[in-house]
């Protein structure tokens, strides 16, 4: 039997490094030492403000307050990604976490909107989503825990100051045992026998030994690429954005306290807008096969809401992942991991999901290779699942303004993606994976806002003989009813978790 770990060692800190230190010193309870090791002189991403709902579970297991947390990290609130110009120039769409409407029916109502909108009789399916019912109002409201109330239908996540979530859950963790060293590593030492990693060495000359060590080192994966030469799958054929330039800014009013994200097409890329309570997150993913980094630093300092906070910031990137997460007595969380662009704001999730499944798989001292394997293939098909869905918001374009756009429609996808297309295209109909993060409803709302509806909807909808378009309309009420009645996003942050220090942060 496998002897139980004494140390684990993890490298890097940010939200990722932080992250895994709260989880495993709230896993392990003081039964496995836990040490961390970051430099002050390395600076981490820093962009990965916009969450997916799972955060909150996440929060939750830590037994984290969400006022709280809101609060400590300039949080606001987010119901969706509203896209602009994706498709094609003057059209939008919104993606909502949550379901459409509420089923009334053995079918899904998706497939009564199918045939009510061809026939004029249904408005876009998202007016039948109550979070874009809130969002498109300002509002917002904690979920109904009443399945018959159309208040129940919809979900949450964050927009948050990453720096500032590092900084929380370092004081969590420190509060429960873990231990922080700062240093630089220059050198990695791996034991003879088996290639597992013994030990790192500090600039200053100080050994750290471990059993266990997680590589929270960023895009470098100075353990899982530098030392264990683990190798990298790259993606740029499907995701050819290659460069971010990020910037803060000023907050344009309560007007401008989106409880959303938008993410607006430009002519090599697209640009993210993500309101904090203390400072607007903007960004410009491109591909510099198609803009030069100034043009796109240009385009993105001329489409701010308001004053520059800080100097425009360029980041590399490659897309894609390491052929294998768990190597040996090492597993990648984060950046190390592999990167797949924040399109749909996962960064944070997939390393969430990273520690979760880490601890589900919890090893001994000899890093059972079996449950390396188990790892690697849960989080490969995690990866190419996201991988897929967005690769969707890029292949189906009218655009006619970039040639990003033209590469991207006619690249050829994974096939695991084109028959997903040609499934909905041709019936109507969602078919999954075994692992999905994005699930139904998100995968119906890129689909739709992407291109046609499809070419036919269930049979079953013309025998059943239900009057769907009188379902939808009362749908539509109900939502609109329901959002009115809401607070503002402005006047529920103020009222539950406003953040007592609103200066400006870098």
């Amino acid at each position: 039997m496998s002897e139980a770990l004494r140390k684990i060692v993890i490298v890097g800190g940010g939200s990722a490094g932080w992250m895994a230190a709260a989880a495993l010193s709230n896993a392990t309870r003081g039964g496995c030492e836990i040490v961390l090791v970051e430099s002050e002189d390395i600076p981490t991403v820093g962009v990965g403000e916009a969450t997916i709902p799972h955060i909150k579970r996440f929060n939750a297991s830590l037994g984290i307050d969400e006022a709280t947390f809101v609060r400590e990290t300039q949080g606001s609130f987010k119901l969706g990604i509203e896209f602009v110009d994706w498709r094609k120039e003057q059209h939008s769409y919104f993606h909502p976490f949550g379901h459409f409407g509420a089923d009334f029916d053995t079918l899904p109502l998706y497939q009564y909107w199918f045939k009510a909108f061809a026939e004029g009789k249904a408005e876009e399916l998202q007016e039948y989503s109550m979070c874009w019912g809130m969002a498109k109002q300002g509002r917002f409201a904690q979920p109904s825990n009443n399945p018959r109330q159309i208040q129940s239908t919809f979900d949450y996540a964050y927009h948050f100051d990453a720096g500032l979530y590092a900084h929380f859950l370092r004081r969590l963790s420190e509060s429960k045992g873990v231990r922080r060293i700062e240093g630089r590593v220059t050198d990695v030492a791996l034991r003879n026998e088996d290639g597992f990693i013994e030990s790192i060495t500090l600039a200053d000359g100080q050994v750290i030994d471990g059993d266990f060590f997680v590589d929270c080192t960023g895009f470098r994966g100075l353990l899982i690429e530098g030392a264990l030469e683990t190798g990298y799958e790259d993606w740029t054929h499907w995701l050819p954005c290659d460069r971010a330039v990020a910037v803060p800014c000023e907050r344009s009013g309560p007007e401008g306290f989106t409880p959303y994200t938008r993410s607006t097409a430009r002519e090599a890329g697209w640009q993210w807008r993500i309101p904090l309570q203390h400072r607007t997150g903007n960004g410009y993913v491109h591909c510099s096969q198609f803009v030069d980094d100034q043009t796109a630093t240009d385009t993105l300092m001329n489409n701010l809401d308001g004053e520059a906070l800080a100097d425009p910031r360029l980041l590399r990137f490659t897309t894609g992942r390491r052929k294998k997460f768990w190597n040996r007595n090492c597993v990648a969380i984060g950046l190390s991991a592999g990167f797949l662009e924040p399109l749909e704001s996962t960064s944070l999730h997939l390393i969430q999901i990273g520690i979760m499944r880490f601890l589900a798989l919890f090893p001994g001292r000899d890093a059972s290779p079996l449950s390396a394997e188990e790892y690697n293939r849960l989080t490969i098909e995690e990866y190419e699942s996201i991988r897929d869905f967005l690769i969707l918001h890029y292949c189906l374009n009218d655009r006619q303004d970039g040639e990003l756009w033209r590469y991207c429609r006619e690249m050829q996808i994974p096939d695991t993606l084109a028959y997903k297309i040609e499934q909905f295209q041709r019936n109507g109909r969602l078919v999954a994976r075994q692992i999905e993060l994005f699930t139904n409803p998100s995968w119906l709302a890129v689909f739709l806002g992407q291109g046609p509806t499809p070419d036919r909807y269930d049979s079953l909808v013309d025998i059943r003989g239900v009057d769907g378009p009188r379902y939808l309309s009362g749908i539509k009420r109900a939502i609109d009813e329901a959002s009115g009645a809401m607070l503002s996003h402005q006047e529920f942050v103020d009222r539950h978790c406003k953040a007592h220090d609103l200066l400006a942060s870098t």
